[in-house]
């Protein structure tokens, strides 16, 4: 019902920046809720952050300071601006969508953080 597609992953150096984004199409006035997670090799899948239609944000501790998350609406789009990156942030970054009938994620695009 939701689609979700992530770009913008790649190579960067510790202290380095990236944006990665997410796309949405399909039933998008479902959507209430929208995030980034992500899934560092051999761990769970954790909780970056996420933003409501009305702007709020919240974010994990560890990303506290250094990420943004941020929406264009008429692009229907959802950014996650990633400063003073560090090795540590190296994932799979997956955009997640809440609806009322439950959660769409995209297939993920590769972080890597190393010099």
């Amino acid at each position: 019902q939701v689609h979700l597609v992530e770009s913008g992953g790649g190579l960067v150096q510790p202290g380095g920046s990236l944006r990665v984004s997410c796309a949405a199409s399909g039933s998008i006035f479902s959507i209430n809720v929208m995030g980034w997670y992500r899934q560092a090799p051999g761990k769970q899948r954790e909780f970056v952050a996420w933003i409501t239609a009305g702007g709020s944000t919240n974010y994990a501790d560890s990303v506290r300071g250094r990420f943004t998350i941020s929406r264009d609406t008429a692009e229907n789009t959802v950014y996650l601006q990633m400063n003073s990156l560090k090795p540590e942030d190296t994932a799979v970054y997956y955009c997640n969508a809440r609806t009322g009938y439950g959660d769409a994620w995209g297939q993920g695009t590769l972080v890597t953080i190393s010099s």
